[in-house]
């Protein structure tokens, strides 16, 4: 089976559950799933940014980004976070490489024009032979959510956006975002087993769910409308159920399906 798992930026802070998710990682391989990781960074980020005296706003969940903040962000996810998570992965017994969407030409944006935010683009093409190529020689390719655009200029892209095209290019089937929350919460609270797609547009409308749920649930929505499986969120504290998951019942998350 072809898996795309993206771990949130959240998570990352967090040493203890990037080492249990790094440890699933060789038990997926063994059982022949081809895996990529894709992951984001924005808690790391935004501390770093902070720490140079930048600013930070969002807008609709996503970050505005000059010029100045693009570079920070490819110190910060191509840098420090990638190599720590290819390392953790390394450490669990895993041969993975960390690259980041510009390295082969892997992953095209193009500007976000609506609303403009800067140095921000959305997936415009992926070249799934390379990914291919990693995986015909038993590696997983770990990916910092950057593309290059028609300009030349690297982009900060949304990392469940780019999950997301990333499984749709590999005709995955499954992708799974893992992230520091339960699960998509219904208004009283409550976690949600499963959520039609048809069911988020009022939610949003009702501000059900908002903030950096708002561009994860539209990745969903298009990894599962473009011929992905299977498409879960699942807290980043329950990595371990990842070797079963195409075998046995999960019990923690949102299932959303079409």
């Amino acid at each position: 089976m072809k898996l795309v798992v993206k771990i949130g930026g959240a998570a990352l802070d967090n040493k203890e559950l990037v080492n249990k998710f790094a440890r699933t990682i060789p038990s997926l391989c063994q059982e022949e799933h081809k895996l990529v990781i894709v992951h984001g960074g924005g808690a790391a980020l935004s501390r770093t940014l902070k720490q140079l005296g930048c600013e930070t706003s969002f807008v609709n969940g996503l970050r505005v980004t000059d010029q100045q903040t693009r570079d920070v962000a490819m110190m910060v996810l191509a840098g420090q976070l990638n190599k720590q998570l290819v390392a953790a992965v390394g450490a669990a017994g895993q041969p993975a490489i960390g690259i980041c969407g510009g390295d082969l030409r892997i992953f095209r944006a193009a500007r976000k024009r609506y609303p403009d935010l800067g140095y921000v683009g959305e997936i415009c093409s992926v070249d799934a032979r390379w990914i291919e190529r990693l995986w015909s020689a038993g590696i997983v390719p770990v990916v910092s959510s950057l593309a290059l655009g028609p300009d030349g200029e690297y982009y900060n892209v949304n990392a469940d956006a780019m999950a997301s095209a990333c499984a749709i290019a590999c005709h995955a089937d499954a992708l799974v975002y893992l992230t520091d929350v339960p699960g998509v919460k219904d208004a009283d609270g409550t976690v949600l087993r499963w959520l039609e797609v048809g069911s988020i547009e009022q939610m949003v409308a009702a501000a059900t769910v908002s903030g950096g749920m708002l561009p994860k649930l539209e990745a969903c929505t298009k990894a599962l409308k473009k011929g992905v499986t299977r498409v879960r969120i699942l807290p980043a504290s329950q990595a371990e159920v990842l070797p079963g998951f195409f075998t046995h019942p999960i019990e923690y998350g949102t299932e959303v399906v079409a």
